[in-house]
């Protein structure tokens, strides 16, 4: 049977996974508490933005809790920024990541967790859910301080 018959050309793009690991398994950062992440994401933030708008990045981490990386899902405006969950599961399962750490600052200095941030969160959790990866805790932060969903028993 001829397969190429009445059909046009067809031009499909392919899909290529890669994860480059640039930092040695013996060099790389661990997350056990809540203040170990807020560490590290206050060592990436950009201090310049950290007051004026908000940003979402999310921690990668493996079986280890040693930090794979860090993902920048988002930059908003001064109230608010889009976290699409999907774009996050993207660099979780890119990464091979086992588990995750959710951040985004609030320019305001304000950390108490919105009802939009507490509804992201049981998104994201759910979803990470079906496809075996934790979410550890969600951290709102700003330039002195931090705010821990798990350390508040919302997670």
């Amino acid at each position: 049977m001829d397969t190429n018959t009445n059909y046009p050309e067809m031009n499909i793009t392919e899909v290529e996974l890669s994860y480059k690991q640039v930092v040695k398994k013996s060099d790389r950062q661990v997350v056990v508490t809540s203040k170990d992440a807020f560490i590290i994401f206050s060592h990436v933030w950009d201090k310049n933005k950290i007051d004026l708008l908000e940003e979402f990045k999310v921690l990668l981490l493996n079986r280890g809790n040693q930090v794979l990386g860090i993902f920048s899902v988002s930059s908003g405006g001064i109230t608010g920024t889009v976290a699409d969950p999907r774009l996050i599961l993207i660099a979780a399962l890119k990464s091979a990541s086992t588990s995750i750490v959710l951040c985004h600052n609030h320019p305001s200095g304000n950390l108490k967790p919105s009802q939009a941030d507490e509804s992201l969160t049981r998104k994201i959790k759910q979803a990470c859910y079906y496809i075996d990866i934790t979410v550890i805790d969600h951290l709102i932060i700003s330039r002195e301080s931090y705010y821990s969903f798990a350390d508040e028993g919302l997670l």
